[in-house]
């Protein structure tokens, strides 16, 4: 044999399987595994398969990537190391983990008997190792879906094989008596645009266990691009009224994630309800913030002044901040202009501070021309921190403009004393 071969056999006398590594490369890049002899390729495995099983973990790390050059002849040395009750159990995963690497009948079969292995992490392995393989794995997955001790592993798998041929294995198991399976499997499912997920996901909004009814919802909320053809929203609308307040909120923000004027209806109802839990009414909230329609603001505003509704401080203050940060700038004008009116509103404003503050600021971040008289007027409020809420505001909504107007009214003798002494503690703080 060459002379590398006697190489990596001192280094391996002497335990040094650094040098091992290191020859095994060297000889990689002068001699292409197909110009060498079967001998020669024997030498190669058995070195390989010594640095894996004494190695540490860096040695193991870097002769992992000379074995996948070796093609089908590193299937039986490795499976027999994956089987030996004598190599360590890292030894293992590392020879699962090269064999995820040879698209070969059998290592496919190699990997998916692993599935069943007693060792957790070892099936793990197995199971990302089968889904980098890709679609050549799928029939091999999907037989072990009718496995109860490999359904998981296998759900796993093909959940991480991104291609439509997942499909209708995956749909298979929307059903299945454990309910983690079913949760899975719509997770999987949820990363394809198909109309026909969506309607078999229907059922799922029924179904007796929370985590799985989320995950429809949650899935259902990420197909607005089908919403022409689906009614996306009547099914979503209907887990607003979930016995369970944690679907209920799921349901609220995939409304607002789907971003559809006609969503608004049904979140409207909810925060018109006197029965609504506060986390629900915030959800909601939240969901007609992120559709950002005209119709969505006019919803937010209707409910901010409407005088029948008795919604707790926190309530209105969502409101108010959803209303501050309205994603559409050419309706921020209107927003700054529901706050305006929400100022003037005695219901609202009276006996919360809080919420003037809040407004205040609000005004500020929206800034709009039409809110820096409005904002000056608060300068006159009672509240010391009202006070510098509107100070900051008027900061930033225009700050030289602001700056010259505070100073132009210094002089003006028809002021209140409460306006006057705001203007000059305002001027005293820029």
């Amino acid at each position: 044999m060459s002379n590398w071969v006697d190489q990596a056999s001192e280094a391996v006398a002497h335990n040094n399987w650094a040098q091992v590594v290191e020859c095994l490369q060297e000889q990689l890049q002068r001699q292409p595994v197909a110009e060498m002899t079967e001998a020669e390729i024997a030498a190669l495995i058995d070195f390989g398969l010594n640095v894996l099983e004494l190695g540490d973990f860096q040695e193991r790390w870097e002769i992992a990537k000379v074995f996948p050059v070796l093609g089908g002849a590193m299937i039986a040395p490795l499976t027999a190391l994956i089987h030996s009750e004598q190599a360590a159990i890292d030894s293992r995963w590392f020879a699962a983990r090269i064999l995820g690497t040879c698209n070969d009948p059998a290592a496919i079969q190699v990997l998916a008997t692993l599935l069943q292995d007693e060792d957790e992490e070892l099936s793990a392995i197995a199971a990302d190792a089968l889904a980098n393989l890709g679609t050549a794995t799928i029939p091999v997955l999907t037989a072990l879906l009718g496995q109860e001790d490999t359904r998981v592993l296998a759900l796993q798998a093909l959940a991480q094989i991104h291609h439509p041929e997942v499909i209708p294995p995956l749909m298979t198991v929307l059903q299945d008596s454990q309910a983690n399976v079913r949760t899975l499997a719509i997770a999987a499912l949820s990363t394809f645009r198909d109309r026909q997920i969506a309607q078999a996901l229907v059922p799922s909004l029924k179904d007796p266990v929370a985590s799985v009814r989320r995950a429809a919802i949650s899935s259902l909320g990420s197909y607005p691009d089908l919403a022409d053809e689906l009614p996306l929203v009547d099914w979503l609308a209907e887990s607003l009224w979930d016995i369970d307040l944690s679907i209920c909120q799921q349901a609220a923000l995939a409304l607002g994630r789907l971003g559809l004027d006609v969503g608004i209806p049904p979140l409207v109802r909810v925060l018109r309800s006197p029965y609504t839990p506060p986390a629900l009414q915030r959800d909601s909230i939240r969901a007609l913030g992120w559709i950002g329609s005209q119709a969505a603001l006019t919803a937010l505003q209707s409910l901010l002044l409407d005088h029948s509704l008795a919604y707790p401080f926190e309530i209105y203050q969502e409101i108010v901040e959803t209303l501050g940060h309205w994603p559409d700038p050419a309706l921020q004008a209107i927003a700054t202009q529901g706050l305006l009116e929400s100022l003037s509103s005695l219901h609202l404003i009276q006996h919360h501070p809080q919420l003037r503050q809040a407004i205040a600021l609000m005004l500020g971040h929206l800034k709009q021309p039409q809110a820096l008289e409005p904002l000056i007027q608060l300068l006159a409020d009672q509240d010391d921190r009202v006070r510098l809420h509107a100070i900051v505001a008027l900061k930033i909504l225009d700050a030289p403009t602001a700056y010259e107007r505070l100073t132009g009214l210094q002089t003006n003798q028809n002021l209140s004393q409460e306006l006057r002494r705001g203007v000059a503690i305002a001027l005293q703080e820029w």
